[in-house]
């Protein structure tokens, strides 16, 4: 025998008046007794010339009233949302956008009144005010929709009316004592003040308390069963949020347009929060170079499923979605807030967990619904579209990732609020519905039904081949589309430039993915899983992109994005009906396996077994392609059931086409946000005195001590120390364990500068790019002799400094252990070096001692390149080189917390015409040191890193710039 407990639903609103009343009435009588001349005072006055305190004052400046009012206030928190359910529900009225605008509204106006409760205006004034105007001005849209949806004639109607009226009017007495008070400073004037300011809290309460009224024909009642609405005007119980019936219309014609949303931006925050756990992941082996024990956390993805093993916990989430969708957000998005990256890991992990388990549960209760899962299908790839483009938006990185916070340029908290309100309108569909079936087994309208019963949902085919197709197809869509700038930069070849930049090539790449939604949307599957169109779009596509560069290259990405995009119909559908935990457990296995091997690729000396998918990426991208023809196949296997069913519906079209609509104007916004600076408007910062300044870096893949995104730090320290050409090295993080993004774009624009990527990350290495102030007249990428060890990559470019042409060679040398591969990469930087014929700078990363080994193969007299500074002994890594120039200063500069490596910055002029002529190496290429006080102004390096310098940041090693003379006297 089950037992239940009903009651009214009237106790809610009561308890939120009680609770929301008591906690100012508490806090009142308690300042007044322990503190009142003190609460009563104000910056002008005191008692007796003021004698009553204001709100503020009252709930936020002493202890323990301040914290007597946010225990009570926190406990208001649980009725004041269940208050905006229930006026939801009881006051909703269908085709209408009031009772939407007003849940907007209530909901936001909850998190703004925590805002200005919590933060007083002691701790922050600017934050208190800004809070508390957010409250009124949302109070408006918020009485004025409960006050029009009231029913007409009733006596709530006209209380919420004259409660609004009076609350609005009370507004302008308040806002005429208050300039009484602050500006003409009249004694007593904030007493009376405060009196419309607690009137203002009373007719708050007085306006939502109307709800009992609402409320009182609602009972609830909590069984074994679940939660269900009991209203006098039924004669039958009825869920709380409404299931939806068999045959009704609403089955047969997907979701409602706030359920769409709501779809959407579930699947922003699951792509944000799957994303998020690779380039978190990928922080640990960074520090010890290779396996950590932490990379065993990815197994999360596919231990998820098995957490809905138990069918009762399967059906529990389906009825309740939110809350495996809160708890994603939760723990995955409001990680951000944990500072330690130990726990912080673990706590994306969670949310990973929720996330996966939310998406196989809603995709299992959808099996049934096939229009409602067309739209699912759709809102799940756009969710990865909106993904691309808020990166584009954010510089390629995702704006709500935890390695993002309010000071790298993250917007956590709006994530957080945008995630729970998705999590809390997450549709609740029935799950014991049979699809409805077509009369022609080919038709691909809803314009005819049968009565007739199906077949069995998981007729025909093999879970197996389903599983093996949805793993690779999903890692083809995290690894290729998550970023709109990652097959870009398989195209990219450098200077001049031959194609699509990350910047240029967005767009259109966003307007595929785009088109291709829509299209799949509209087209029965049976079309895409045509063998002609996987053989020659499919595999045509998948060729081009990885053979062809530059335009060409890009053409082909363009039409592998479409041809992935427009198979999620098929995919899912080869899925759907087999059991979740099964299909899914296979299928996130297969992606981790192939996510691995994706990093196999490039990780092979640091990794088990890694040479026998060394530079294999040909075998990766097959691969996936493979696995999504048995995906396909499958799909074949069961097209006779799936031919029969209806998954076309107009409201759904026009749904998508409105969120199309949205979201490429936000990508033709960033497009014209990160148009490029014209070439005369970039300067640079030494350009009066004729100087240009180098330097190199090992910025550890953007990532720093702390696992927060470094490139914001990054770019302040480049500024500061007025570098206009800079070797970047460990930058390639465009695949999926650097979470396919690009850093390098948010420093060039923001300062600036042109940028080469460098090879690009089909190419094997860990990445060398090369920022300058000056044009990059051209550029060519190398990939030196690696028998054993790492790829080392080279960029040489050929810049454009004041007229003179200069080479700059930017390179990273492989890993200590491997001596025989660092010695043959000497050998191949020395002949880039000796080839070129005009004066040169080598920004590089050597992995060599001073003076010794293959340092002189770097200077010997076929390279002509000369030491910076060759009394500098204990450099090990970095290494700044030059010929045919004159050297002015050099200086190495700490790093802070944002990598392991320092910045090494050097300054050079040009040789004048006469100074050509009269060649004078031992001057020249000699430490010749001087004072810094001979030499002129502005020649000196930056003062701004002296001493302690600024932002951890300062000369060090030798503890201020060293100069070199540049005449001889």
């Amino acid at each position: 025998m089950q037992h239940s407990i009903t009651f009214n639903a009237s106790w809610i609103s009561i308890l939120h008046t009680v609770f929301a009343s008591s906690s100012f009435l508490a806090a009142l009588a308690v300042g007044s007794y322990l503190h009142y001349y003190k609460i009563v005072e104000n910056a002008s006055f005191g008692h007796p010339d003021e004698w009553f305190p204001s709100v503020s004052a009252t709930i936020g400046d002493r202890y323990p009233e301040r914290s007597i009012f946010q225990i009570i206030i926190a406990l208001t928190a649980g009725p004041r949302f269940l208050m905006l359910a229930f006026d939801f529900i009881s006051l909703y009225r269908p085709k209408s956008y009031l009772p939407f605008i007003a849940l907007t509204a209530g909901v936001l106006r909850t998190f703004t009144a925590g805002g200005w409760m919590y933060i007083t205006s002691t701790d922050d004034h600017d934050a208190h005010d800004v809070f508390m105007i957010g409250y009124i001005v949302l109070t408006i849209p918020w009485t004025v929709c409960i006050t029009l949806l009231s029913p007409k004639g009733s006596f709530q109607r006209k209380a919420r009316f004259y409660s609004a009226v009076t609350f609005f009017g009370t507004i302008a007495p308040l806002i005429y004592w208050f300039i009484q008070h602050k500006v003409h400073v009249r004694p007593g004037a904030y007493s009376v003040y405060a009196y419309f300011e607690w009137g203002l809290i009373a007719l708050d309460i007085l306006f939502d308390s109307w709800s009992y009224i609402d409320f009182t024909d609602i009972d609830i009642s909590i069984s074994g069963e679940g939660v269900k609405v009991i209203s006098g005007q039924q004669e039958k119980k009825k869920p709380a949020i409404q299931k939806i019936a068999p045959n009704s219309a609403e089955n047969e014609d997907g979701f409602t347009t706030v359920e769409t949303v709501a779809n959407l931006i579930n699947s922003y925050m699951y792509w944000t929060v799957v994303t998020s756990l690779f380039v978190c992941v990928w922080y640990f082996p960074l520090w010890d170079l290779g396996l950590t024990g932490y990379e065993a956390v990815i197994v999360s993805l596919f231990l998820a499923p098995l957490l809905l093993v138990p069918t009762g916990l399967r059906h529990y989430l389906a009825a309740n979605p939110h809350f495996a969708r809160s708890l994603t957000i939760i723990l995955g998005i409001g990680s951000y807030k944990i500072e330690d990256p130990e726990k912080r890991l673990l706590t994306i992990t969670a949310g990973t967990m929720f996330a996966v388990a939310s998406l196989v549960n809603e995709l299992w209760s959808l099996a049934a619904h096939p229009k409602k899962l067309n739209s699912y299908i759709a809102t799940f790839t756009m969710g990865l579209l909106a993904t691309s483009i808020f990166k584009f938006l954010n510089y390629s990185n995702n704006p709500i990732w935890p390695i993002m916070h309010k000071e790298n340029g993250g917007y956590n908290s709006v994530g957080i609020f945008l995630g729970l309100l998705g999590a809390l309108l997450t549709p609740v569909v029935d799950t014991t519905v049979a699809p409805k079936t077509s009369t022609s087994s080919s038709s691909t309208s809803s314009s005819s039904s049968s009565s007739s019963s199906p077949p069995p949902l998981n007729a025909g085919g093999s879970l197996l081949l389903g599983a093996l197709g949805f793993g690779g197809y999903y890692f083809a869509l995290h690894a290729f589309l998550s970023d709109s700038g990652t097959l870009v930069l398989w195209t990219w070849e450098g200077f001049p430039i031959r194609g699509p930049t990350p910047v240029t090539g967005a767009l259109p790449h966003l307007v595929t993915f785009a088109v291709s939604i829509l299209i799949a949307s509209r087209v029965h599957p049976n079309f895409f899983s045509n063998l002609t169109y996987n053989l020659v779009i499919g595999a045509g596509s998948t060729l081009a992109t990885y053979f062809l560069k530059g335009w060409t290259g890009f053409a082909g990405s363009l039409v592998y994005s479409f041809y992935l995009v427009s198979l999620a119909p098929v995919i899912f559908q080869s899925i759907n009906g087999y059991n979740p935990v099964a299909t899914f457990f296979i299928g996130f296995l297969v992606n981790i396996i192939m996510s691995l091997a994706s990093v196999w690729i490039v990780a092979y000396a640091f990794v088990p077994y890694g040479p026998l998918l060394r530079e294999r990426t040909d075998l990766i991208v097959g691969t996936s392609l493979v696995l999504i023809y048995a995906g396909v196949f499958n799909y074949k296997l069961r097209s006779d059931r799936i031919s029969k069913l209806e998954f076309i519906s107009k409201k759904t079209m026009k749904q998508l086409n409105t969120l199309t609509t949205v979201l490429l104007a936000l990508a033709i916004t960033a497009t014209i946000k990160r148009a490029p600076l014209p070439f005369n408007q970039i300067k640079s910062y030494n350009e009066p005195s004729g100087s240009f300044t180098a330097g190199i870096w090992c910025v550890h893949f953007g990532l720093d001590n702390d696992m927060w995104s470094s490139e914001t730090r990054m770019r302040d320290l480049i500024r500061d120390a007025q570098v206009d050409i800079i070797g970047l090295l460990e930058t390639d993080t465009q695949r999926l364990i650097g979470g396919n993004r690009d850093f390098t774009q948010k420093i060039a624009e923001d300062l600036g500068m042109y940028v080469d990527y460098g090879p690009g990350p089909n190419k094997h290495t860990w990445g060398a790019a090369l920022l300058s102030k000056f044009p990059i007249i051209q550029s060519t990428h190398h990939l030196l002799p690696s028998p054993v060890g790492e790829l080392a990559p080279a960029i040489h470019a050929t810049l454009d400094i004041y007229g003179t042409e200069v080479d700059v060679v930017v390179f990273h040398s492989g890993q200590e252990e491997d001596v025989e591969d660092r010695r043959l990469q000497s050998l191949g930087v020395e002949e880039i070096m000796a080839k070129s014929q005009n004066p040169l700078v080598l920004l590089s990363y050597l992995v060599t001692d001073p003076l010794v080994g293959n340092y002189l193969t770097y200077t010997s007299d076929q390279s002509r390149m000369h030491d910076i500074d060759s009394t500098d002994w204990d450099r090990w890594c970095e290494y700044i080189m030059f010929r045919e120039l004159k050297k002015v200063a050099y200086a190495r500069i700490s790093r802070s917390t944002i990598t392991d490596t320092e910045l090494q910055i050097a300054k050079f002029k040009l040789l004048s015409d006469e100074e050509k002529e009269n060649f004078d190496a031992d001057f020249f290429y000699s430490n010749n040191f001087v004072e810094e006080e001979d030499i002129d102004s502005d020649l000196r390096m930056p003062q701004i890193f002296k001493g302690d310098g600024v932002r951890g940041h300062r000369y060090h090693v030798f503890d201020k710039p060293k100069y070199f003379a540049q005449e001889k006297h």
